[in-house]
């Protein structure tokens, strides 16, 4: 990225620091956790309120990511089922079409039998006179006695594979049916949280939810400044490779749609929709939730992140967004939000991880 282009990201930032409010902590995914209980909801009036107001907006917004991410991870598992019970169901109806045959050069043989009296061919061997008959008989028996038992084991091998393919389906059908229960329990969880939130927030004056986003805007603004302030964007460098670049394209082409819960686009998304979509526009597929990408891609030293990077924040990797250089990050904040634009350091940064280390910097 050239000098002047940076510049010009710096003070997107900068700007965007000072009048957008940026996400507030805990916005999209994180592994499966209990749901906080809300207290009663603060009398909002003084900044001390608000400030509490504001916590507990986070909090809520946090558990409504929570159960996104169980949701998520309960949709990405039940498509894998789907498609396994599908494979089965055709192994199945290959294995009946086989046994079909195999059944029908059974009764082929029994008859060919029938129509030779009844007798065993080594039975037909045994009253023959003839020497070089009884030879060339002998052989054909042998030969017979082989196909026979082929024909026997092929039977036996086709039906046990039958057996095995209905146990699999029926148990890949169980494990479909938990993963349907699960999302719908992990949807009532986010509609839960979200209904709550946005209940605690209408019921605040437009004065008060001016003075509350002021208060989300500044609680960014100081995370961010304390980030560069320890001079760690002196040692980030890293230029982006080829792939890397598609996805910060992709990812910055999607600023200003809208967040929504379990949205992979292209109208919406929620934050590891918009990275895994990002990476997969640029012929790069990786896990689907933000504790997966996590848990499953190349963890990178913050100093050494390039642009297309992704950075998980919070402890509990409940939220990630795509560094695309000079501090900064987009990412879709949480239900509310559009897709923007932020400091990286505007949350608690848990990691960064790289969906494409095996690859060089373009």
């Amino acid at each position: 990225m050239g000098a002047g282009k940076r510049g010009l990201i710096a003070t997107a930032v900068a700007v965007v620091c000072a009048i957008t409010v940026l996400a507030a902590p805990g916005t999209a995914f994180a592994s499966p956790g209990p749901d906080p209980t809300p207290s009663a909801s603060p009398t909002p009036g003084s900044s001390k309120d608000l400030e509490a107001v504001r916590k507990k907006l986070d909090e809520l917004y946090r558990a409504a990511g929570r159960a996104t991410d169980e949701y998520n991870a309960a949709e990405e598992k039940a498509d894998k089922q789907s498609a396994e019970i599908v494979e089965l169901a055709k192994k199945i109806v290959k294995g009946k079409e086989r046994l079909a045959k195999l059944k029908d050069r059974a009764g082929a043989s029994a008859a060919a039998q029938y129509r030779g009296g009844g007798l065993p061919p080594e039975a037909h061997l045994m009253l023959s006179d003839d020497p070089q008959e009884f030879l060339d008989g002998a052989g054909r028996v042998r030969q017979g006695q082989h196909a026979a038992k082929g024909l026997i084991g092929e039977l036996t091998r086709t039906q046990e594979d039958l057996e095995q393919y209905a146990k699999d389906a029926s148990a890949q059908w169980k494990k479909l049916e938990a993963g349907r229960k699960a999302k719908a329990a992990a949807q009532k969880k986010i509609e839960k949280q979200i209904a709550q939130a946005e209940k605690l927030e209408s019921e605040l004056q437009k004065e008060e939810q001016e003075r509350l986003a002021e208060l989300e805007k500044e609680a960014a603004r100081k995370a961010q400044t304390a980030w560069l302030g320890s001079g760690v964007l002196d040692e980030i460098s890293g230029q982006a490779s080829e792939q890397g670049k598609k996805a910060v394209k992709y990812a910055t082409a999607q600023i200003g749609k809208p967040y929504q819960w379990g949205a992979e686009g292209p109208k919406s998304y929620d934050c590891s929709g918009l990275t895994s979509q990002a990476w997969i526009s640029a012929g790069r597929g990786i896990p689907r939730t933000s504790q997966e990408q996590w848990k499953r891609l190349r963890h990178i030293d913050v100093e050494d992140m390039r642009p297309g990077d992704l950075i998980i924040y919070f402890d509990d990797a409940s939220h990630v967004g795509m560094y695309v250089g000079d501090g900064a990050i987009v990412h879709a904040p949480r239900p509310g939000r559009t897709i923007t634009i932020a400091g990286a350091g505007s949350m608690p940064i848990l990691g960064v991880v790289r969906p494409d280390a095996d690859t060089e910097a373009g």
